[in-house]
């Protein structure tokens, strides 16, 4: 037997598609939030560095730049006497106590001898000096701003320094300050301001990529390798960059052209979009209850949809049983694709009834039996092949008819068919089409019956038969095979073989039976096993 794998119905289907189409739509949006929320997140992020980093910039040019100015002014005052240490005393003291600018103040003459210092505790009146810095400060003679070194008092420094020109322009030395790194200094003050708890960090190098500010005194003075593009300290921007550890980190710097340095603001991505988490498990949150709702609606419409479809879809397995037109008819089809289907199956009702009905009377008939011949037949099975619609076959044969001819006579014969063709005609339905195949033989086509159906059918006409008496043959029988086709690619005359074969096995059998195609390959597949 044929197994046939259960098919969802409409409203399944629907309800499927809506919940599809939601969770579509849900995971779309919040995957697009997110996108939009995390891309907001990062711009935003380091654009925001990127200004504090161009702040913090301005903040050190605008200090070097007063810087200059405080030594400018110094050099011009000690350019009048390079020779009065008091004068130079005085003015060492009031450029480190009147500003706050350096750590300590020191004027060098034209060959590196220390004039005067503040504060006195260096102790460094009277030493040449022959650091980098002053080396530098003295072959350029301009003012400058050092790369960082060791002082004589072994302190890691920048060294501020003017030099300082008599009124004909000659050389006498310079004046400057020193801005400990390691120590509190005004560059600390200025750069230290933020403070970072969630990874961040502030990088200040000169052009050599030497640490000249870092939350971690450690890496002061030392060189390291920044993950931000060749070519960038002429400009402010940002970039996405990775540690050393592979993680995603937010770069934004800015330089500070003076001194040629570089600020770098450094914030991980992760600490970035950690509320994103939580924003969509809020927005998660709100939009379940209107996609429930969503849902609910959509099974609703779903059901009022399907409803007329599938008591459309109910009653077209079921056009030949009676009434099946005043049930169709009070169908509520409330939109137009069902009203149609609804209208074309009343109309395909009545058609088939109808041509069903002069299939019956108007085509070629067996002369003697008013039953369809073979050419009838053919009509039949084309109109069947056409609509797709399967029926049941009962090839009939009467028991022993050679012997009704011989012992009374051809006459008698004929009037023995004539009286079972009645019957059958008599016992058959109104869809249902009566054969006369030739001779003794028949054919009855069961439209919409199945196997089961058909084998009562069988049964029922069997039993008229044998309890019919015929004058003077008195009673006689018939055997039976029944065999179906499923409106499906098997060859028709494949399912009239298997009407015969079962005829035949009926025959076999002992007659006045009925014996259904399936039965014997249900007893071929036991003798297979059983010689198996």
């Amino acid at each position: 037997m044929r197994l046939h794998r259960p098919k969802l119905d409409l409203r399944t289907l629907i309800t499927l598609l809506a919940i599809a189409s939601i969770v579509i739509t849900l995971a779309s949006s919040l995957y697009a939030t997110w996108q939009v929320q995390r891309e907001v997140l990062i711009t935003n992020t380091l654009e925001s560095n990127r200004v504090y980093a161009t702040k913090l910039a301005s903040t050190t040019e605008m200090f070097f730049e007063l810087a200059r100015s405080q030594l400018a002014y110094s050099a011009k005052t000690l350019s009048q006497d390079m020779q009065n240490d008091a004068l130079m005393e005085s003015e060492v003291a009031r450029l480190r106590e009147q500003t706050s600018s350096f750590n300590s103040t020191v004027v060098v003459d034209a060959n590196g001898w220390v004039r005067a210092i503040s504060p006195d505790s260096l102790m460094l009146k009277g030493i040449h000096l022959t650091t980098d810095a002053t080396r530098q400060a003295l072959t350029e003679r301009k003012p400058l701003i050092s790369q960082p070194s060791i002082s004589v008092a072994h302190n890691l420094m920048v060294f501020v320094s003017y030099p300082i020109r008599a009124a004909d322009g000659t050389y006498l030395g310079f004046v400057g300050g020193t801005i400990y790194l390691k120590k509190k200094s005004i560059l600390n003050e200025l750069l230290g301001e933020q403070f970072y708890r969630d990874g961040s960090s502030l990088y200040v190098v000169d052009s050599e990529n030497r640490v000249l500010y870092h939350e971690n005194n450690a890496l002061i003075g030392q060189k390291i390798a920044l993950p931000i593009g060749n070519g960038v300290k002429q400009k402010s921007g940002y970039q996405l960059v990775k540690d050393n550890n592979g993680a995603t980190m937010l770069a934004s710097y800015a330089t500070v052209a003076t001194p040629g340095w570089m600020i770098v603001a450094m914030k991980p991505a992760k600490a970035t979009l950690t509320p994103l988490s939580s924003l969509m498990l809020k927005v998660l949150q709100r939009a379940i209850p209107f996609a429930l709702l969503t849902l609910v609606f959509a099974w609703c419409v779903a059901r009022l949809i399907a409803r007329p479809l599938g008591q459309l879809a109910r009653n077209a397995s079921q056009m030949d049983a009676p009434g099946v037109s005043t049930e169709i008819g009070v169908i509520q089809s409330w939109y137009y694709e069902a009203a149609e289907i609804k209208r074309a199956m009343l109309t395909g009702i009545g058609l088939l009834q109808d041509k069903i009905g002069r299939l019956k009377f108007e085509v070629q008939t067996d002369p003697m039996t008013a039953l369809l011949n073979r050419r009838g037949l053919n009509a039949v099975l084309e109109y069947f092949l056409a609509t797709r619609q399967s029926f049941s076959v009962l090839a009939l044969d009467i028991d022993h008819f050679k012997r009704v001819n011989d012992s009374w006579g051809h006459d008698v014969g004929d009037s023995v068919i004539k009286n079972v063709a009645q019957q059958l005609s008599k016992s058959s339905r109104q869809t249902d089409v009566v054969c006369r195949n030739g001779g003794e033989e028949f054919l009855i086509i069961l439209p919409g019956a199945d196997r089961e159906m058909a084998a009562v059918i069988a049964e029922r006409v069997r039993k008229k038969i044998e309890q019919l008496e015929i004058i003077p043959v008195g009673h006689i029988t018939l055997s039976i095979g029944v065999a179906l086709w499923e409106a499906d690619d098997t060859p028709l005359e494949r399912i009239f073989k298997q009407a015969d074969d079962a005829l035949y096995a009926a025959k076999h059998a002992g007659r006045n039976r009925v014996v259904v195609s399936h039965q014997l390959e249900e007893s071929a597949q036991e003798i297979y096993r059983q010689l198996g």
